[in-house]
């Protein structure tokens, strides 16, 4: 019974496709395909006798690499300029992770530049790939889409082969349909969407690696980027297709308990070009997949001029030794509501009024209520917002990658000319994290960065409890900061007071004492030395003197 052809359909002639394809036997044998293993020379080297009347050939000059761009926002930057023109590369990925959304991205980039493309599709359908593209508002005009599918009357009992395997039968159509669409449009750059349907057809794992051997072969010789992309459904991990492309990048998703996952991506390879190593963020939004590169800090050396960033509040400043020197980091810590967010503002407003521009991740505090808070406490947040000079985001630790929030702050130092940068809590940058040993490591680095750009960097950190010895820290991040300035609540006159001091400062002197900080009656104060009272920090001091020192609250003032 003759064999039941598959429907193919396609822009153009569709009619004695098959035949007009190259016959898979020719598959079989990659090196009688007549091109050169190495597509990258002109020609080949020529052959030279050696010494011993050993036959070696001439390493002669390589052609310049060409790198064809993906159209993906990020993934250029760590592929350092692309893909290398000619070769064959795979994308691997769970169902879900944004292969086809990818793939789609670098065709239409292919289109942009006037370049040939062609989409051949095996396990969905040409509906569904421009459903897909209308989703992200795309038009796949320009694009070829070939889309290889069962026809319906293979369903039927009589359509069943009884001498010929049906998947040796189908393999060779496959493939020959695929190979005589080649040679008709002759593109730049092909997608392959998936390589699991071909692994069933195979059926044996040597047929099938020397089936992407001969494709490799044939696309390399007729000057083809190609994109296989493999959903990873089969058993096991193949490592056999690995070894057998230019360059793998491999997607995946880590699944957390409470909201949504977190995509990242590796390349495992890339022959003869320099890459990013590591896992490097991104997520699919309207519009395609956006990937934000791992920060490297030591690419990003810059020398700056030594500033000295006044808060506004002269007690507060000779406390610090004079203020926060550029290109440092502070930690801000202490227990919840002890003034910590306040002085933070107060710096980045003082900035923003020498006409600098400073930016505020809040993690916990919404922004309405920082601004009415702001209000109360003479800050006139609203206007410097209005302004455009300062930069308020609200962080959802649920919704948002630390690297998408690392590659946020990267856009505000590089095109807001960013001075001032304050991280409004750990805490909520901790819960954003899938485990706590990689916050170290993603701070290090951002520090490293902020720091070689001249930015003050502030951190607050809320610790566990209120007073006495029973306060606890969640993270200890106090060795990457530059600077300490420690919080405490104390009890005195009846009264319920707080106090800072500075336990460190590594670019200068700094004073050791400890001073009342207020915020009442519309305005911010330090008071002078507590020196009067010993055990402060603990929450519950020891007096020995006069209260004269303390700063007089609303209810304890004289009347005029």
């Amino acid at each position: 019974m003759p064999p039941n052809d598959l429907r193919t359909t396609v822009r153009g002639n569709k009619h004695n496709r098959h035949r007009a394809a190259l016959r898979v036997k020719d598959l079989r044998d990659p090196l009688g395909i007549g091109v050169t293993m190495n597509s990258s020379f002109k020609q080949a080297p020529p052959i030279l006798k050696s010494e011993n009347g050993a036959m070696v050939r001439s390493a002669g000059k390589s052609a310049p690499v060409e790198r064809f761009a993906t159209g993906v926002v990020g993934l250029d930057d760590i592929l350092e300029g692309g893909l290398a023109r000619d070769h064959l590369y795979l994308i691997e990925g769970d169902p879900g992770t944004g292969k086809t959304t990818i793939a789609m991205q670098f065709l239409m980039e292919g289109t942009r530049q006037g370049q040939k493309s062609l989409y051949v599709t095996l396990s969905e359908t040409k509906a569904e790939l421009l459903e897909i593209a209308q989703s992200h508002g795309w038009s796949l005009e320009g694009i070829e889409l070939c889309e290889l599918a069962p026809d319906e009357a293979q369903l039927k009992p009589e359509a069943q082969y009884t001498v010929f395997n049906p998947s040796e039968i189908e393999m060779t159509e496959t493939i020959n349909a695929v190979l005589a669409e080649v040679e008709r449009l002759q593109p730049a750059r092909i997608v392959f969407d998936s390589l699991s349907e071909l692994r069933l057809l195979a059926r044996e794992s040597l047929r099938y690696r020397r089936q992407i051997l001969g494709l490799k072969q044939f696309f390399s010789g007729r000057k083809c980027t190609v994109l296989f992309l493999d959903d990873r459904t089969a058993e096991g991990h193949d490592k056999q297709l690995q070894s057998i492309a230019h360059g793998v990048i491999m997607l995946e998703s880590v699944e957390r308990e409470y909201g949504i996952k977190r995509r990242r991506l590796e390349v495992k390879k890339l022959r003869g070009s320099r890459f990013r190593e590591g896992f490097h963020d991104y997520c699919i939004k309207r519009g395609g997949v956006e990937v934000y590169p791992r920060l490297v800090a030591a690419e990003h050396l810059l020398v700056f001029q030594p500033t000295q960033l006044k808060s506004g509040i002269a007690e507060l400043d000779t406390l610090l030794g004079g203020g926060l020197d550029g290109g440092t980091s502070t930690l801000l810590l202490g227990p919840a509501g002890c003034g910590k967010s306040t002085i933070a503002i107060r710096y980045a407003i003082s900035s923003v009024e020498e006409g600098a521009c400073a930016a505020l991740f809040a993690f916990d505090e919404t922004l309405a209520t920082l601004v009415k808070r702001g209000r109360g406490l003479g800050l006139d947040i609203q206007k410097h917002i209005d302004s455009g000079k300062f930069v308020l985001r609200q962080v959802d630790a649920a919704e948002l990658s630390p690297g998408q929030m690392v590659h946020e702050i990267r856009q505000l130092v590089e095109k807001r000319d960013l001075k001032v940068l304050i991280i409004d809590s750990l805490n909520g940058f901790l819960n954003a994290m899938p485990g706590e040993k990689f916050l170290a490591m993603q701070l290090h680095e951002l520090l490293t960065y902020v720091g070689q750009k001249g930015i003050v960097t502030l951190m607050t950190v809320a610790q566990h409890g209120f007073v006495g010895t029973n306060i606890d820290t969640p993270v200890d991040v106090s060795y990457l900061a530059d600077t300490v300035l420690l919080f405490r609540y104390f009890e005195a006159l009846g009264e319920v007071r707080q106090a800072l001091s500075v336990i460190k400062k590594r670019s200068g002197e700094h004073e050791r004492t400890i001073r009342e900080l207020v915020m009442k009656n519309g305005k911010i104060a330090v008071g002078t030395t507590l020196t009067e009272f010993d055990g402060v920090l603990t929450g519950a001091p020891t007096y020995h003197g006069k209260m004269g020192n303390l700063q007089q609250s609303k209810s304890t003032a004289k009347s005029p």
